[in-house]
């Protein structure tokens, strides 16, 4: 059986639509979401797997997702080099392992905790709970974080964020959104644990 290679084209349209996603600090899941999709449907498209990201419609319903034009699209297709070709398997007595252009994970992210301290998240967490958080892991909407800056520690619930400002609240959702400027966080982790006083 034939392994399904990708046009050329369609693998720098999904380069460039993957870039747009990530300009805005989404991820495949929540891009997806936006439009009913799965994060692996949206990841077809960006893999150049799915041949209707030539069709303008299509490019609108994506972009717009994106809260972006097939214009910008355009724009990020033009400043994306042209993706090296598939690997070729290779032939050993040893078992190898075949790259599809994307990286491999590496190690395990540093877990560190925090105990809140007050009220201001309750009823999500409220003060003596101890949050564990992945250093550097990007967060999902409605996810707890932790955001360092300028040597203050917050932790609050992740909203949206894109390549200027990140947008966080607190345990509710009446609670108004702060919206930070990306240059003044450190570091913004996810995170992974809450655990309860015994």
């Amino acid at each position: 059986m034939s392994r399904f290679i990708p046009h050329p084209e369609a693998l720098r349209l999904g380069e460039a639509l993957a870039a747009l996603r990530r300009e805005r600090g989404l991820s495949q899941a929540e891009a997806g979401a936006r439009l009913d999709m799965t994060s692996q449907g949206w990841g077809l498209y960006e893999a150049g797997r799915r041949s209707g990201l030539f069709r303008p419609d299509v490019q609108r319903r994506l972009t717009g997702a994106l809260d972006s034009t097939p214009e910008a699209l355009a724009l990020a297709l033009s400043t994306t080099t042209a993706p090296s070709p598939p690997a070729t398997p290779v032939a050993s007595a040893a078992k190898a392992v075949e790259s599809r252009r994307r990286d491999f994970a590496g190690a395990e992210p540093q877990l560190r905790r925090l105990q809140i301290l007050n009220d201001d998240l309750s009823p999500w967490a409220d003060s003596g709970v101890v949050v564990e958080y992945a250093l550097g892991v990007w967060p999902r909407r409605g996810q707890g974080c932790v955001i360092e800056m300028g040597g203050e520690t917050r932790v609050r619930i992740y909203e949206t964020g894109d390549a200027r400002t990140v947008t966080v609240r607190g345990a509710s959702s009446a609670d108004a959104p702060e919206v930070l400027a990306r240059q003044t966080i450190d570091r913004l982790s996810a995170v992974v644990a809450r655990i309860e006083r015994q």
